[in-house]
């Protein structure tokens, strides 16, 4: 047992404890269950049948065909065998009519959110204290850093459109409402994933440190997002020298199950900001030099046992395919619907299944 695993009482560790397992149970079992029944077009071949039947099953965008339903019958691959695939993503399954994007304004000035303009939808109540939580971290910023938002960076459309695609799209039944915790909340422990946004000039106390670290050594998984340039990723990794004493990141390569688990993308992603990809870009420039790195980077920590703990999206911005999936179709269309949901949903399963 680690020092950090004793400075939690025993009773409430063992709690918590339990309550991660059986959450990454239940979350390991809707991936098998949706292995079995082939709700993932993209990791599984349809079942054979003739294209008709497959065109009508299969829900797709208008004019556009999952890739998965051009292959010939006869070269479907066996199940459990990866299929070959062209060098494209494959799209999540969106139902025909919600394809339309789903979108809110964001807070009111008061800060509270208008649940009407977000999408709704009932828990099933056999599972109503086995949810799947999107939980946002609240932190502080030093000098600029809240000038792009802050912690609330994207709040609370990224939060509530990720909630949504994940339960429309998954077997997993998940919290609309999400919620926003900080590090020292003792409920922290009850959730077994957790999400940080603009963490370029992030500043954590003491207490603070601490509760991460033990967050991240029994059995939490953190996901933080759109951070741009070399100079952030050095102040965001000596943050995490002190969070993680002794552990260097890794940076995954194409090769990790983060880009394969449920959705097949081609390449390492970039998502750009909505803002950056008007402007014809996929940098943030204006968040400073790149010094002639521009591309993106999945950094991750992993604890003693080899377990990922930690990802970290480097010169990415994962959550404005989120957020803005309203604004401009073209965007949703390119990045929300082929890039930050296939990842999104990649990233929960693996943390819930490993």
């Amino acid at each position: 047992m680690t020092q950090e695993s004793q400075a939690l009482p025993v009773t409430q560790h063992l709690a918590k404890s339990r309550k991660l397992w059986w959450t990454r149970t239940i979350a390991g079992l809707c991936i098998v269950l949706c292995w079995v029944l082939g709700t993932f077009p993209a990791v599984l071949p349809p079942v054979k049948r003739s294209p008709e039947v497959a065109a009508v099953s299969l829900p797709r965008s208008a004019g556009r065909q999952l890739h998965s339903l051009q292959q010939p019958q006869e070269s479907a691959p066996q199940r459990g065998q990866r299929p070959q695939r062209e060098p494209q993503v494959q799209e999540p399954p969106f139902p025909q009519d919600s394809r339309r994007p789903r979108y809110g304004r964001g807070p009111a000035p008061d800060g509270n959110i208008d649940r009407d303009e977000y999408p709704q939808w009932e828990i099933d109540q056999s599972f109503q204290h086995d949810v799947f939580t999107f939980v946002r971290v609240q932190f502080d910023s030093y000098g600029r850093g809240g000038s792009f938002g802050g912690w609330s960076n994207d709040y609370p459309d990224c939060d509530l459109n990720f909630s949504y695609r994940l339960q429309e799209l998954t077997s997993l039944q998940v919290d609309p409402n999400g919620k926003v915790l900080r590090l020292t909340d003792p409920a922290l422990f009850d959730y077994p994933f957790v999400f940080m946004s603009n963490l370029q000039q992030i500043a954590l106390s003491e207490p603070e440190i601490l509760a991460l670290r033990r967050y991240l050594l029994n059995g939490g998984f953190l996901l933080a997002d759109d951070f741009w340039t070399p100079t952030a990723w050095r102040h965001i990794s000596g943050v995490m020298r002190e969070v993680l004493p002794g552990r260097e990141p890794v940076e995954l390569d194409y090769s990790h199950p983060i880009f394969h688990l449920i959705y097949d993308l081609p390449a390492i992603p970039r998502i750009p900001s909505i803002r950056a990809w008007q402007q014809g870009h996929t940098f943030e420039y204006w968040h400073g030099d790149p010094e002639g790195d521009e591309d993106p980077h999945f950094m991750g920590y992993f604890d003693d046992a080899g377990r990922l703990i930690a990802v970290f999206c480097y010169n990415n911005d994962v959550g404005d395919g989120f957020e803005r999936e309203g604004e401009n179709h073209e965007y949703f269309e390119k990045y929300s619907v082929q890039v930050s949901y296939p990842l999104g949903i990649n990233i929960v399963m693996y943390a819930l299944t490993h």
